[in-house]
């Protein structure tokens, strides 16, 4: 095929296509309400499109450069409150888990070395001296 026939049925069916879809109604309405008959166009619209000042408000919004109204800046502000009291919270509930587990290595190395320096002193003990604690002799 030429080139130009292939244009040409493309398009012909294109446009064979557009009217056939243009009969048809294509409105998305719940079956029930379809059958029942009771949908017209103006309830759709009444459904689908927002008041005119509502619509207004929507498109309304502060731009880049306005200033913020009281609210936001009291919800901004209330915001930030709220993740520095979470940070703080995280970082205290850290250190204290920090703390318990260095004070616990801190007694398990004191508790080896005691066991260690009494096992040195029953090893080296003579058994003239009593075996205090630190034992010096005075010279």
């Amino acid at each position: 095929m030429n080139w130009k026939e292939v244009l040409f049925l493309s398009c012909l069916m294109t446009f064979v296509l557009l009217i056939v879809l243009k009969g048809g109604d294509t409105m998305a309405v719940d079956s029930k309400k379809a059958a029942a008959g009771d949908v017209s166009t103006e309830s759709m619209k009444k459904k689908v499109f927002i008041q005119e000042s509502d619509a207004s408000n929507f498109f309304k919004k502060r731009g880049k450069r306005s200033t913020k109204s009281r609210d936001e800046l009291n919800a901004e502000t209330r915001q930030m409150l709220a993740a520095d009291e979470q940070r703080r919270e995280y970082y205290e509930e850290q250190r204290n888990e920090f703390e318990n587990f260095v004070e616990e290595e801190r007694d398990e190395q004191d508790e080896r070395s005691r066991e260690q320096i009494e096992q040195w002193r029953q090893y080296h003990y003579d058994g003239l001296y009593p075996p205090y604690l630190y034992n010096r002799h005075i010279v």
